[in-house]
């Protein structure tokens, strides 16, 4: 049921996102901001490889920094698990091949069997490799 939650806020999301994105680009990086956001409730491994530049740093609010292999490893084996996702504020910049993302973040965690929530900012880095959009930055900061 929780998950179904999670898919709902997805879907909500992309319709916001989508509706007030300008450019092809701009609306082609916030639909990868959706399945990045959809993976990570999921938990899904191949996603989340698929999404992910090899050269990703995903740095957490906290100041820890993961590479694309833990990054993905963390979120597909459940350590960190995602129950929901909610993104607001969402503004999304082009500039050729690269893209930048910014949006609040809220969520509904289960770390551990132990639910928690999570509020903060974040700023996505995309750039565009072999026609697709990929992530290959994102930091994240407290409100």
């Amino acid at each position: 049921m929780q998950k179904l939650a999670g898919l709902f806020f997805i879907l909500i999301t992309t319709i916001t996102i989508t509706a007030t994105a300008q450019s092809k680009e701009e609306k082609e990086v916030a639909a990868a901001v959706q399945v990045l956001t959809k993976a990570m409730i999921d938990g899904d491994r191949s996603a989340l490889e698929n999404i992910s530049s090899d050269a990703l740093s995903y740095g957490h609010s906290s100041g820890k920094v993961q590479d694309k292999a833990t990054f993905v490893e963390v979120i597909a084996s459940g350590q960190s698990d995602f129950v929901t996702i909610n993104l607001t504020d969402q503004t999304v910049i082009v500039k050729d091949q690269t893209a930048i993302v910014r949006h609040k973040f809220s969520a509904q965690t289960n770390d551990g069997d132990k639910p928690g929530t999570v509020n903060i900012g974040v700023m996505l880095v995309w750039v565009k490799e072999k026609g697709a959009w990929k992530l290959l930055g994102r930091q994240a900061f407290k409100l």
